[in-house]
């Protein structure tokens, strides 16, 4: 939804052509041996070049690419279960079922679009190794994944022919890859390491596990402290030991595992202070704030000096009350997404008056527990995980990656990319968090029924790579971003003039259950990764929450078919019905007399209003149906557009009639509006129509008609403006620095 799909573009789709034709040329060698194998030293050189070249990371588009191959399951064997195998009896583009390799990294690594390094086994035969969907964003992360010395089991091994025609291993799903540390009993003895000795003490093994937690290397601290607990330590020791390797888990995000390690003992004996206090920091990351809140204060009970205790249970408090209560500091969130890169804000998600329940033929959907009104928060969410990319407002660079995907036959440009890898991380370091992404719609794919293998969570990338293919919602940093770009908007184009696909994205679970509806009651909007739904009419009780995935535009029914065809449905609302029986003859003189139209507008004359006014009329003539029924698409914003001339050639009068009318085009049903009227009588609006974020903009200009000749109606005008503009931006507490500017001269 809103992503930079380019799959239809000449250019790029010429490159997905080759990229497939590639594939195919590779996958004509399945089962081979390989051709002429480079030497040890050679295959070393080779990848020391490319590491210094940084070769093959960016194509010719000038834009790093990212190839997703077809999809294939993540091993769900234990290790007992498979058998050792060798590089020298590996066959190309072959997955090597019930084995796997045991190898060393020989080499520094380097990060493209994979963390890869060169890896020996046993027998000192040598391949690259690429590991996909590693954090690896800095020289020490990538180190700790696979530096030099490194020493790893790769299940069920896939060797491949890489793009530049050498062959390789490739590595997609984190749970294919088991970590051995040097001492491990399924390391040869040549692989040890001499300062890592058998006779080792539970405080040899600690003190190792603090050298390597101060050096950033949390992975290996870890399994020093592991060892250290293996080694039978005293109930203190052991409690020490367990408070370091939470500490170590929290750094790497591990923060169920570090739960585990801080269970909470609630004896009568003063708790340990770093225990308690790492605790709520793993609940709080995991957002389970009431708990947190309850650590919290226990802390400061047995240690009242401790200062960032209090700052975080004031921190606590007020995720709870934007939780539970709904209640945020709007302007704050706005603040921090303009200062923060990536704009990832420390705030909670609230599920309103919604809840999930199945949906009459479309799955499931989110409906309202209870009337609301237009404008009332439904949902406030934090993204599950969120990719950000600036490199829409860049003028070179930026960040963002072509995303190619050989089985959907689709390339999209932005953040996907480094959205799957953010995803198969959360849920590989926290299992639980797995269903939130994993119940989420997935098509026809079908999912490994085993969740947990050797101890270790089973991740199925490919599986997330569809989930996010189907649910993500591509979003710019802030919605009152996007609406200040359509205020640039020409004069009877209100629609489909700003560039509505983003780079950046991300996974809002609880927001993926809402439906597709071009005639949509809801409407979302973006503070950095917290996405805000608003209802965008009245609503009553056990009502299904809609908004679009496709924005509809003017005669783009075919356009909006093709896309619907992604997710599997055709879009069967009031507005679709209708236009699926307009007759192409009507969409023909639909499409002139607004060009007519725009003629018109462009001299800005006021001897032309009453020409507009005959178009316009000719227009609305096209359309058979009540707008309270079917919105009129091609006939509101001309009249709005229309209302602005009028006011500005100081007719305020007509510039109300039109107004109302660009209102009423859209499914409005208004009261009270048009002049002339009984005195006293207020403007009520007693149906809302189709959202759109010039209302807002049609509001003003009516508050500023009727202020010259009915003072009464510009509060209330300027109201409805007001909540039109929460619906669309998701806050209002910059109304009056956006509108006022433009429509007071404040």
């Amino acid at each position: 939804m809103n992503t930079h799909d380019v799959s239809d573009i000449p250019q790029y789709f010429e490159f997905l052509r080759r990229q497939r034709q590639s594939l195919q040329e590779a996958q004509s060698r399945e089962g081979q041996r390989p051709q002429e194998r480079r030497s040890r030293e050679e295959i070393i050189m080779r990848f020391r070049f490319m590491g210094t070249a940084g070769r093959g990371s960016y194509d010719k588009f000038n834009l790093r690419s990212s190839f997703i191959p077809p999809a294939y399951p993540p091993c769900t064997s234990a290790l007992a279960e498979l058998k050792k195998t060798m590089i020298k009896d590996l066959l190309l583009e072959t997955h090597h079922r019930g084995t796997y390799l045991l190898l060393r990294s020989i080499t520094p690594p380097a990060k493209l679009n994979a963390v890869m390094t060169i890896v020996e086994d046993e027998s000192q035969d040598v391949v690259m190794l690429q590991l996909y969907y590693q954090e690896g964003g800095n020289d020490s992360k990538i180190e700790d994944i696979a530096g030099e010395g490194t020493i790893l089991i790769v299940r069920e091994p896939y060797f491949k022919l890489m793009s530049d025609g050498e062959y390789g291993l490739r590595v997609d799903h984190l749970s294919d890859v088991t970590y051995l540390p040097a001492y491990d009993q399924g390391v040869p003895n040549h692989w040890q390491k001499d300062i890592i000795v058998g006779s080792a003490s539970v405080d040899d093994w600690k003190i190792k596990g603090n050298d390597f937690y101060k050096g950033s290397k949390y992975r290996a601290a870890i399994e020093c402290y592991t060892k250290a607990l293996d080694c039978s330590p005293t109930e203190d020791k052991s409690r020490t030991i367990k408070i370091n390797r939470a500490l170590a888990y929290i750094k790497t995000r591990q923060f169920e595992a570090a739960l585990f390690d801080l269970e909470y003992d609630p004896s009568p004996q003063k708790p340990n202070e770093k225990a308690l206090f790492s605790r709520a920091l793993a609940l709080y990351c995991l957002q389970r704030y009431r708990e947190c809140r309850e650590i919290l204060k226990t802390v400061l009970v047995n240690y009242p000096g401790n200062a960032p205790a209090k700052t975080k249970l004031t921190r606590t408090i007020q995720r709870l009350a934007e939780q539970e209560g709904g209640k945020y500091n709007l302007t704050g969130l706005r603040t921090e997404a303009a200062k923060l890169r990536p704009p990832q804000l420390d705030h909670a998600t609230f599920s309103g008056p919604v809840a999930i329940r199945t949906s009459n033929g479309r799955g499931r959907g989110l409906f309202t527990t209870r009337a609301v009104k237009a404008g009332e928060l439904l949902l406030c969410e934090k993204a599950f995980a969120y990719a950000f990319d600036d490199s829409q407002k860049a003028t070179a660079g930026g960040n963002s990656t072509i995303l190619i995907n050989a089985e959907s036959n689709s390339i999209t440009i932005g953040a996907q990319a480094e959205l799957i890898q953010l995803i198969v991380q959360k849920m590989y370091r926290n299992p639980s968090s797995a269903t939130t992404i994993t119940n989420l719609h997935h098509g026809s794919y079908e999912p490994v029924k085993v969740t947990e293998v050797d101890g270790t969570p089973v991740v199925d990338t490919f599986l997330v790579a569809r989930i996010i293919s189907l649910n993500c919602f591509g979003c710019s940093l802030s919605s009152r971003e996007t609406h200040l770009h359509l205020l640039k908007g020409k004069e009877g184009q209100s629609t489909h003039i700003y560039d509505d696909r983003f780079h950046s994205c991300g996974i809002w679970a609880m927001a993926s259950y809402i439906n597709h509806c071009c005639y949509s009651n809801s409407r979302r909007s973006f503070i950095g990764d917290m996405m805000l739904v608003r209802a965008t009419q009245d609503l009553a009780a056990d009502t299904e929450i809609t908004f679009w995935y496709h924005s509809p535009g003017v005669n783009d029914y075919d356009e909006r078919r093709k896309k619907f065809q992604h997710w599997g449905f055709m879009c069967d609302c009031a507005m679709c019905q209708d236009e699926m029986a307009t007759k192409k003859s009507v969409w023909a003189k639909r499409t002139k007399l607004r060009a007519d139209a725009l003629k018109v507008f462009k001299s800005d004359s006021k001897a032309n209003i009453t020409q507009v006014e005959t178009v316009l009329a000719e227009l609305v003539a096209t359309y058979p149906r009540p707008a309270s029924d079917v919105p009129r698409l091609s006939v509101w914003d001309g009249q709005l557009a229309l209302a602005k001339m009028c006011l500005a050639h100081r007719q305020p009068l007509k510039a109300v009639e039109w107004g109302v009318s660009a209102l009423e085009s859209l499914g409005y049903v208004i009261e009270g509006g048009r002049l002339p009227r009984t005195i006293g009588t207020p403007l009520v609006v007693k149906k809302w129509g189709l959202m759109q974020d010039h209302l807002v903009e049609c509001w003003m200009v009516l508050a500023r008609a009727y202020s010259l000749v009915a003072p009464d109606l510009e509060v209330l005008a300027i109201e409805y403006a007001r909540n039109s503009y929460k619906i669309c931006v998701g806050e209002d507490d910059s109304f009056d620095e956006t509108y006022g500017r433009i429509f007071r001269g404040a």
